[in-house]
């Protein structure tokens, strides 16, 4: 939604994706920001601890777990096709780019690029069953992808990685241009180019034909199959975008992470994945981004509060349980209450409320009438 009086005079305005100047200075603001961040020192200033490792470190999985959902929500929440192997797909990604990195000298934006090519095809291959089936069932099907993709890795890496069952696989540092990433601070720098990037092309990608076709058959599949769109070529290219984007964060954190194992790409952060999107708001530029910013939140704030909270009054009143299980059960306790409270009372996720907030501010003192 736009201002009063906010219009397009030419092509060239129609296609910007920044109209306004509150666009342009809080694009420009926000990018600064994030740009000087880890220019603060380590220390902080006046013994005020602006930044550290540890929440640079956080930044930067949070920035390669954004891409990962960027790419769900073309899949979701322009296409309304359901997915629940975003995660094997970043396996994919992480794999490729870790054997490229040990065993060739193919330089690192290449190996990424590889990277995300194999984790599409893989896409692809399981979003051929969005041709016949959809909703609960296509959910079922991509959850084959989640089953079947770690197990060929889990049974063959021995044999294809020379390790031990069950080892990590080391990943060398990125390297690019002959400069090698070494420190938190380059590493984050790299990350958050990529999420520039990455959500750019998301935004172009979705005002395009290709995003009004995906739009349409997320609406309905039946009326836009009527208009002459062709349906399964644009699911097909749904799935194939969105492991594209699930295989660049996998190869990003396999060279940030510098190593890679099966276990940290489990059901389960598929599913976180797929709850992050609807938290924040699927079918939304920025919902990916709200979704990592409320569960990163807390997740480091809130859930240690509540562990601590639960250990001391807990196990007064619930005397059959077992306060060593309280840290392990709290995350995943408290990320259901969210997502069910989220889907009753706010079930379009933050960033619809964001727009309605900024609406109301626009139209104020009038916002109530």
């Amino acid at each position: 939604m736009r201002p009063s009086g906010v219009y397009d005079v030419n092509y060239v305005q129609a296609q910007s994706i920044l109209r306004t100047r509150v666009d342009w200075f809080w694009t420009v603001a926000i990018l600064g920001i994030l740009l000087l961040l880890p220019q603060y020192p380590m220390g902080g200033i006046l013994g005020i601890k602006l930044m550290s490792p540890q929440f640079l470190n956080l930044l930067t999985t949070s920035g390669i777990l954004l891409i990962s959902i960027t790419g769900l929500n073309l899949l979701l929440g322009y296409t309304g096709q359901i997915s629940l192997g975003q995660a094997a797909f970043m396996m994919v990604g992480a794999y490729t780019a870790a054997v490229i990195a040990r065993e060739t000298e193919v330089p690192f934006i290449l190996s990424i690029v590889i990277s995300a090519l194999m984790a599409g095809v893989i896409g692809l291959f399981f979003g051929l069953s969005s041709l016949r089936v959809k909703g609960f069932y296509l959910a079922m099907a991509t959850l084959a992808a989640q089953f079947i993709i770690p197990w060929a890795i889990n049974t063959y890496e021995g044999d294809w990685f020379n390790l031990g069952k069950g080892n990590p696989l080391p990943v060398p540092r990125a390297d690019i241009l002959g400069y090698e990433i070494t420190s938190n601070r380059q590493e984050y720098y790299l990350v958050l180019a990529f999420v520039v990037i990455t959500a750019i092309a998301a935004r172009n990608l979705i005002r395009s034909r290709v995003g009004r076709a995906w739009i349409s058959i997320r609406d309905n599949d039946l009326a836009a199959e009527q208009l002459g769109i062709n349906v399964f070529r644009y699911k097909a290219l749904a799935f194939f975008i969105s492991a594209v984007y699930a295989g660049i964060a996998g190869g990003l954190d396999a060279h940030v992470s510098r190593s890679v194992t099966s276990d940290s790409f489990s059901l389960e952060f598929s599913i976180e994945q797929l709850a992050m999107l609807v938290i924040g708001g699927a079918g939304f530029p920025l919902g990916p981004f709200f979704g990592v910013a409320f569960f990163k939140f807390i997740d480091r704030y809130v859930v240690d509060w509540l562990n601590e909270f639960s250990q001391d009054v807990l196990p007064d009143i619930l005397t059959f349980l077992n306060p060593d299980y309280i840290p392990v059960g709290m995350p995943h306790l408290l990320l259901g209450i969210l997502l069910a409270a989220f889907l009753i009372y706010e079930p379009r996720g933050i960033a619809f409320r964001w727009m309605i907030l900024q609406a109301a501010w626009r139209l104020r003192p009038f916002s109530k009438a």
